[in-house]
């Protein structure tokens, strides 16, 4: 059968909670491979929550309704402060990005206390902005960006990932809504080792199964390219 939209392949998926260092309580769900140990983790954060980005946005959960049987993944979503979804509500406020610096640091957190390896900060917007400003202050192997507006990530905190080790992979739709890859490939060049990929018809909410299996395919290009090509069918052939 065809893999589209919503459909859940097999995996162990398990309803976590995050505790954060200034005493909150986030809601969130971990998928793991169902019979194999992970290869990698995807730590994901997802897009605005006042403009409707929560866990489940479709690009995140499709990812984690996938990725752990397809490409052996760990995935752990997760509402930050203040976020509401059927999983829950998470306790606390948004608050622009600024005390979301604790939600980011428990989600690592829980990560080293359950021995996941390899993990990997997967940003959707406003979600890339968190791993922009906060990725380098945790043990991760690199950030992948979707769709970045840099509306908070200042100048500065870029460009202090060229003298990082850890991987930046950042994708750009040719028709975002906020930074088009041009604007993007400027913003980005003080990353001179990034990998930078202007998705050519893509647009900032990656709608559609052809923009979804693009950024899912490039997403385990770079954590774990042995996988590819994904399967397009499951079971897969």
């Amino acid at each position: 059968m065809e893999i589209r939209g919503p459909r859940q392949l097999p995996a162990f998926r398990e309803e976590i909670e995050l505790h954060t260092g200034d005493g909150l309580c986030l809601v969130g769900e971990l998928a793991l491979p169902e019979s194999v140990d992970p290869v990698a983790t995807l730590v994901t954060l997802h897009p605005l929550p006042t403009a409707g980005g929560f866990m489940d946005s479709h690009i995140l959960r499709k990812a984690a309704g996938r990725l752990p049987a397809m490409a052996d993944l760990a995935v752990l979503r997760f509402n930050s402060r203040g976020t509401s979804s059927p999983r829950g509500t998470s306790d606390g406020v948004f608050d622009g990005g600024a005390a979301e610096r604790h939600d980011v640091a428990a989600a690592m957190a829980f990560i080293r206390e359950r021995g996941l390896p390899r993990p990997w900060l997967v940003g959707w917007s406003f979600g890339t902005e968190l791993a922009l400003k906060y990725g380098r202050e945790h043990d991760i192997e690199g950030v992948i960006l979707l769709s970045p507006p840099l509306h908070r990530a200042t100048p500065d905190e870029v460009a202090a990932w060229a003298d990082d080790h850890r991987r930046v992979v950042v994708l750009v739709p040719e028709l975002d809504d906020y930074l088009r890859p041009a604007e993007a490939a400027e913003r980005f060049a003080a990353i001179p080792d990034a990998t930078f990929i202007a998705v050519a018809g893509g647009r900032h909410l990656w709608v559609g199964e052809t923009q979804t299996r693009r950024v899912l395919d490039e997403i385990v290009a770079a954590v774990n390219p042995s996988a590819l090509p994904l399967p397009k069918e499951w079971p897969a052939a």
